[in-house]
């Protein structure tokens, strides 16, 4: 299993893409938090920004597709997309994920 970050400006942008990837039958949950405060740099002037992010778990087959799909939906131009695999996932949860990811998208 897999665990994936990334930001969105509003919360109605993060609830479009959460709904989308779990509708899609990429991520297995979607979780949103914030707002946050985000501080980086960006063309080259330190911005800070109130943003939500989002904590996407699915199943390591769906790592392309979902990533693909996240990229074409996300509205930022340079998204955060940081994914992690997971040490330990407890069976019944994992075979739950499994459950209910969209084999079609492997």
């Amino acid at each position: 299993m897999r665990l994936g970050w990334t930001t969105v400006e509003t919360r109605h942008q993060a609830e479009s893409l959460a709904r989308g990837l779990v509708e899609a039958g990429l991520a297995a949950c979607v979780q949103i938090e914030g707002p946050i405060t985000s501080c980086y740099r960006w063309e080259g002037q330190v911005q800070t920004a109130s943003e939500f992010r989002l904590t996407v778990k699915y199943v390591a087959e769906q790592h392309l597709p979902l990533e693909a799909w996240l990229l074409r939906h996300h509205p930022y131009e340079t998204p955060e997309w940081i994914v992690v695999a997971a040490d330990y996932v407890a069976e019944k949860y994992l075979s739950w994920a499994r459950s209910t990811t969209n084999s079609v998208n492997l």
